[in-house]
């Protein structure tokens, strides 16, 4: 892991591949593994994110849009990605494939069940009712 610049919020992912190689064909993802294995403190969690220049120049993309690194996990981290363009991708050991950020969580418990939730002006109305 390692931040570009002194204003990146995003330190940078590189593949870490016994293979030296994965191809992953249009329309298809492979588990990219990453080689670190973190120990983040309770309260806070990873967000896997995408790298834009991966996605702009040749359609790859993460499988599940931002992936989360829960507090308790310990294994090794790897990352899902997806080729939506229309060649193979080839990724090579070292090649930086995603990038990670760092937030603060907060638990919604206790909770508590309710057959009435309190009138809103917006209600139930969902998908694109605040606006185009």
């Amino acid at each position: 892991m390692k931040y570009q610049t002194e204003g990146s919020s995003g330190a940078d992912i590189n593949a870490c591949i016994s293979s030296k190689t994965i191809s992953i064909a249009p329309n298809k993802w492979a588990k990219i593994p990453a080689g670190i294995f973190l120990e983040i403190p309770y309260g806070y969690e990873g967000q896997i994110r995408a790298r834009s220049g991966l996605a702009f120049n040749h359609g790859i993309m993460l499988l599940n849009s931002i992936g989360t690194i829960d507090s308790d996990y310990r294994g090794e981290l790897n990352v899902l990605l997806y080729n939506a363009g229309t060649s193979s991708f080839l990724i090579n050991h070292g090649d930086r494939i995603a990038q990670i950020s760092f937030a603060r969580t907060y638990r919604a418990f206790p909770t508590l069940e309710s057959a009435d939730l309190s009138l809103t002006r917006r209600g139930a109305n969902g998908f694109g009712s605040t606006g185009v």
